[in-house]
């Protein structure tokens, strides 16, 4: 396995490793949301 070869496996593991660390920081800003959401609804809110 030349050096290039290994660079790019480095780098197709870092993207994917990106793609699923945005994809659960997404997810955790909807939650927020929706729970932020049902708390002002119950406290009479919106």
């Amino acid at each position: 396995m030349s050096d290039r070869d290994r660079q790019n496996e480095i780098r197709a593991r870092q993207r994917s490793r990106a793609v699923v660390t945005a994809l659960i920081l997404g997810a955790l800003a909807i939650l927020f949301f929706f729970i932020t959401i049902a708390k002002i609804r119950s406290m009479g809110g919106a």
